[in-house]
């Protein structure tokens, strides 16, 4: 009997901003919330198994939207052997994430981007480029 495989490409259809601040991650929601007007909740939190390393905890606050979503995931966690690990190990730099995905094109990365650039607390906001990521995978959440 002949085998057939299926591939499956994942798609990466949001945009993506990373976010310097020494805050904590509830601290940052509320940030996010007041300064863009949004409603991010805290959800369960993201649990991913390596095969080369322990599993890792990723704290997020999700906003769901008519057409797509926005989600704020945490970059550093410690796994469950105790030890500091990364979400996107090759961005050790950035502190969270900031997942937009609207389908509708009524949220303007933009200005979330100049807004967010203003509060004293965010010591950068750079705007990634997701193909560019090594692994982007990690970022499938949702």
């Amino acid at each position: 009997m002949k085998k057939t495989k299926l591939f499956v490409e994942p798609t990466f259809d949001f945009e993506l901003l990373g976010l310097v601040s020494p805050v904590k991650d509830y601290k940052m929601a509320w940030l996010i919330n007041r300064d863009l007007n949004l409603d991010l909740v805290r959800s369960e939190d993201v649990q991913i198994e390596f095969l080369s390393s322990p599993r890792l905890e990723i704290s997020q606050y999700f906003l769901s939207l008519p057409h797509g979503f926005i989600q704020l995931l945490k970059n550093k966690a410690l796994n469950t052997s105790q030890q500091l690990a990364y979400l996107i190990p090759e961005l050790r730099n950035l502190d969270y994430f900031l997942l937009v995905q609207d389908q509708t094109q009524q949220t303007s990365i933009a200005t979330f981007v100049d807004q967010l650039t203003k509060n004293p607390f965010i010591q950068s906001v750079v705007r990634l480029d997701v193909s560019k990521i090594k692994s982007k995978e990690n970022l499938l959440t949702y």
